[in-house]
């Protein structure tokens, strides 16, 4: 059985492990936060008005209206977190800026 010393000095790496994971995770985004939430809003009162048509026309609407201008990387990126379609940056990817979301 570990040592209470030793079970802290897990407890510490575990901490900065995540620390950097999420440090990683915000440097890497090709838009800010603020536009992230602002699609995640926009498709969530999208879509429990409409059905998803397996596209992203909504998200590059909104990308769009926003004057985006990396939208392809942008797309790219949502793509390569589980962001296939409209319905899909909201359940998949929104979850990835949870504060205990796990990197």
């Amino acid at each position: 059985m570990p040592s209470k010393e030793e079970i802290e000095k897990r407890k510490l790496l575990k901490k900065q492990l995540r620390e950097n994971a999420r440090k990683e995770f915000e440097e890497n985004l090709p838009i800010s936060r603020h536009y992230f939430k602002t699609i995640f809003d926009y498709l969530n009162d999208y879509l429990e008005q409409n059905e998803c048509d397996h596209t992203l026309n909504t998200t590059l609407e909104i990308l769009r209206n926003q004057n985006i201008t990396n939208v392809q990387e942008t797309i790219s990126w949502l793509n390569k977190n589980g962001g296939y379609c409209d319905c899909e940056v909201l359940y998949n990817v929104e979850e990835l800026f949870d504060e205990d979301a796990i990197l």
